[in-house]
């Protein structure tokens, strides 16, 4: 069955890797106790971005780990026996969850996190609104035959696409660093404060936007992590591939359905998310009537790099260049 591309550790390795950790775990707490920082480490980019903002200046009193730092994509990530040695040791451990996760589920369940470790899974914070991954007439027709053969639902684990998401999630990051660090538990709460306001403000941005304008529908010559944010807008949308697809070109008769829908709803544009080929994109334009049609790029957030974030990338300046994306089509 397609999924996720990802590798997958045996437990051995993973109940391995513990075993050696284990050794430098007091060290760790020792070290930890003499310098007096907190340790926390955050899987992929959003969950590290939401702690920073919720640390605001006590960012320089923790040692704060984002570990997809170089580029890679969350579905492709594997933890090295570093990343493990380090997670094994940690304070705060956030992740999100789903399949691209599966190495940590797999992790804790043959081995229980250090004494005081708390874990934050993303796709737990805000269980009442995950959804399973929607298999949209289009796509691939061998994935949606695997969906349908498939015993136990896939679920779609793209969730801090949503801004109304990120708040909830935010809220769960701050009460455990203000359980962690009380002395400093009214910072991180002004913090959040501020922050949510931010995000709030952006929501009703794309609220307005999307309210406003009469084109409703979206058509992706890609993978579509976008569900949450789609749903959260009432925008509908027509794709290639599910979100957590591996599958990289697409069939003759995806590639007409697709140009089919261009021409039906007269779009002005094909997207794609960041770091694909505009290939796809540029075999569906090339099928329609017009052939005119822009492509665009929206960024799912899922291989920002620390040069990125030294250069200023954050969640909320992402996300507002996809509002001014958008804002391209959504007149």
């Amino acid at each position: 069955m397609m999924m996720c591309f990802r590798k997958m550790l045996s437990l051995l390795t993973v109940s391995a890797l513990f075993l050696v950790s284990a050794s430098g775990c007091s060290a760790s707490l020792e070290s930890q106790a003499q310098n007096e920082k907190l340790d926390i480490i955050c899987v992929s980019f959003a969950e590290y971005d939401w702690t920073k903002e919720i640390l605001g200046e006590h960012i320089q009193d923790v040692n704060l780990v984002y570990l997809l730092e170089n580029g890679m994509d969350l579905h492709n990530y594997q933890p090295s026996a570093k990343d493990m040695i380090q997670i094994s040791g940690c304070d705060l451990f956030v992740y999100t969850g789903g399949e691209s996760g599966s190495w940590v589920d797999d992790m804790f369940r043959t081995e229980t996190p250090s004494a005081g470790m708390r874990v934050i899974r993303l796709m737990d914070a805000v269980q009442d609104s995950v959804k399973t991954e929607e298999y949209k007439e289009g796509m691939q027709a061998d994935r949606e035959q695997d969906h349908a053969e498939s015993e136990t639902p896939e679920y779609d684990e793209h969730v801090w696409l949503s801004i109304r998401n990120a708040e909830k999630i935010c809220d769960v990051i701050c009460q455990n660093l203000c359980e962690l660090d009380a002395v400093h538990a009214q910072d991180y709460q002004n913090n959040l404060e501020n922050y949510q306001t931010e995000l709030h403000n952006l929501d009703q941005e794309f609220t307005r936007m999307t309210e406003q304008s009469s084109v409703k529908t979206l058509i992706f010559g890609d993978r579509f992590p976008f569900r949450y944010f789609m749903d959260d807008y009432g925008l509908d949308y027509y794709a290639a591939f599910t979100g957590c697809s591996s599958d990289t070109e697409a069939s003759f008769e995806t590639i007409v359905f697709l140009a089919e829908k261009v021409n039906e709803l007269q779009a002005e544009a094909v997207f794609k998310i960041e770091n694909s080929s505009d290939s796809l994109a540029e075999s569906i334009i090339s099928s329609t009537e017009q052939k005119n049609q822009k492509i665009l790029c929206l960024n799912s957030m899922q291989s920002v790099t620390a040069q990125e974030i030294a250069d200023g990338a954050s969640y909320l300046s992402i996300m507002q260049e996809n509002r001014d994306t958008l804002s391209e089509v959504l007149h």
